[in-house]
């Protein structure tokens, strides 16, 4: 086989179309191992010789770089051909194929290699060996594209991912790619999660699960209808240019009606987050962690994700008849308490303090100027009850403070409103509210962890400018970004590829993207 001189024709094509010289199929390793060996030579003298400013000699180094990665992947897999034995893979196959090429994009390029095929003897249907016992299934991708392209995903726009795949690869997946990656890799991720490898350190003696939803903006109907519709371009316009086709759309459709301020909405689906970690108390008396955090969220119905705790507090070692402590940080919707009273009937369910501390301010509105020192004052005096003496204390201080409020006059009906409704709101709530017991225990009285991840989870990634999302596609990134936020995606991936060789390994054909949406699961 004559040894293809280097080019850099690769630069001026795709990476994810151009295949590399020497990479197509090569037949001998011989040849292969010689033009590696030449490839390094030549890098070896081009960097003793290259006179270039070093941001073109850098560029043109991770260009051979690149070529020389390519030529080591067709070495990796030429051996593997080589070394597969197809006699413990026939028997209800016939060999049909022994030289079938095929294209695999890699991190470094595209290459084309080859693989043995086999075809049932009856009926319909083959597979590739070679593919089943490398794991690698009919996406066109590598497993580290896979891994790598879907991580990014997690963190950052299918676009802006594209982008920045692009900057260091020299290619990228499309956002097309991107996406039926995240559906495929988003369906495995709760059978992971249930589970899911032994935590790193031993579990504390007590459990706290924290919970709290936030909304992602959803795609309408109207809008996907004209996002699914046939596009119209260049219409009413003479020279087809973006500026002129933009304002010829809009002088054909009129001047735009402005919103309504009650019209204003994001259209959003509420997703519950569950943060759940342990604490151990240490030779200073005081609870130390958090220890073995894990998030998770899903745009179900929340019982999906109480149900979700229930397991995963055993699977930790917190059986429901346990006599070890949990602590529930909650807001104040009480069907979400009754819920949790209901699955963990011995826990100690209480009241995010930070909520009520909002009541208290918007309550002392109605008396005291914004911002004024009254009013910090008025809110400092009735929060020390609360911290010191509990929620009875609260209720008194608060009755006290709407009995002198006249019943008629300037302002008055906007006072006894606010302190009304702050005693039923704390009033329905009163078995929430044992702050004193819970600070001189040292347990935690807020919901800061979950209102963390609430923010980072699903406001950095699902709730951007201009997003409007499909909701089974947003249940697939919300459960991937869990996964990545809690520092598990090495793990889960290595766990989906023992998954996907399975099935390989089993004859099956498989195809990890998808453009279907997930399905949200039921509640039991």
């Amino acid at each position: 086989m004559p040894i293809p001189k280097y080019t850099l024709a690769v630069r001026h094509t795709p990476m994810s179309e151009a295949i590399a010289p020497g990479c197509d199929c090569p037949d001998s390793a011989e040849a292969l191992e010689r033009q590696i060996h030449q490839q390094v030579e030549q890098i070896t003298a081009w960097c003793q010789t290259c006179q270039r400013p070093f941001w073109d000699f850098e560029k043109e180094l991770f260009a051979r770089l690149r070529f020389l990665g390519c030529l080591f992947v067709s070495l990796f897999l030429l051996a593997q051909h080589q070394r597969l034995d197809l006699k413990a893979w026939l028997g209800a196959h016939r060999l049909v194929d022994a030289w079938a090429p095929r294209r695999l994009k890699t991190v470094y390029g595209t290459i084309r290699y080859a693989r043995a095929y086999l075809a049932r003897r009856r009926g319909r249907g083959g597979f590739h060996p070679l593919d089943a016992v490398l794991g690698l299934t009919r996406d066109t991708f590598s497993p580290g594209v896979i891994s790598l392209a879907t991580r990014l995903t997690t963190r950052l726009s299918y676009k802006t991912a594209e982008v920045v795949l692009t900057a260091f690869w020299g290619w990228s997946p499309s956002t097309e790619a991107l996406e039926h990656l995240v559906l495929g890799m988003g369906r495995l991720a709760p059978m992971y999660m249930s589970s899911a490898p032994p935590f790193p350190e031993e579990e504390g003696e007590i459990l706290v699960i924290e919970v709290d939803g936030k909304a992602a903006p959803m795609v309408r109907a109207t809008e996907m209808l004209k996002r699914r519709g046939p596009r119209q371009h260049g219409q009413g316009c003479a020279c087809g240019c973006q500026r002129h086709r933009g304002r010829s759309r809009r002088q054909r459709r009129g001047p735009k009606k402005p919103r309504k301020k009650w019209a204003r909405d994001k259209n959003g689906r509420s997703a519950t987050l569950v943060v759940m970690y342990t604490l151990r108390r240490g030779a200073d008396g005081l609870l130390h962690g958090p220890i073995n955090k894990r998030v998770w969220g899903s745009f179900a119905k929340r019982k999906v994700m109480l149900r979700w705790a229930r397991a995963e507090a055993t699977r930790r070692g917190f059986h429901p008849d346990t006599t070890k402590r949990i602590q529930v940080l909650l807001d104040g919707e009480r069907c979400l308490a009754l819920g949790l009273k209901k699955l963990f009937p011995q826990a100690q369910l209480t009241l995010d303090i930070r909520h009520v501390e909002e009541k208290l301010w918007q309550a002392g509105r109605a008396f005291h100027a914004e911002g004024s020192t009254e009013l910090a004052a008025w809110v400092k005096e009735l929060r020390t009850l609360l911290y010191e003496q509990g929620g009875p204390a609260l209720m008194q201080g608060l009755r006290e403070r709407l009995e002198p409020v006249p019943k008629h006059g300037p302002g008055t009906k906007q006072k006894r409103q606010g302190l009304s409704e702050l005693i039923t709101y704390a009033e329905k709530r009163l078995d929430l509210m044992a702050y004193p017991q819970r600070l001189a225990e040292d347990m935690p009285v807020a919901t800061g962890n979950v209102e963390g991840a609430v923010r980072h989870v699903i406001g950095q990634r699902l709730d951007c400018s201009g997003m409007r999302w499909v909701v089974g596609k947003a249940e697939a990134m919300l459960r991937l970004r869990c996964i990545e936020v809690n520092g598990q995606w090495d793990d889960f991936f290595a766990w989906c590829q023992q998954h996907w060789r399975a099935q390989l390994q089993r004859k099956k054909p498989l195809l990890i993207r998808t453009e279907q949406a997930i399905p949200l699961p039921e509640a039991a």
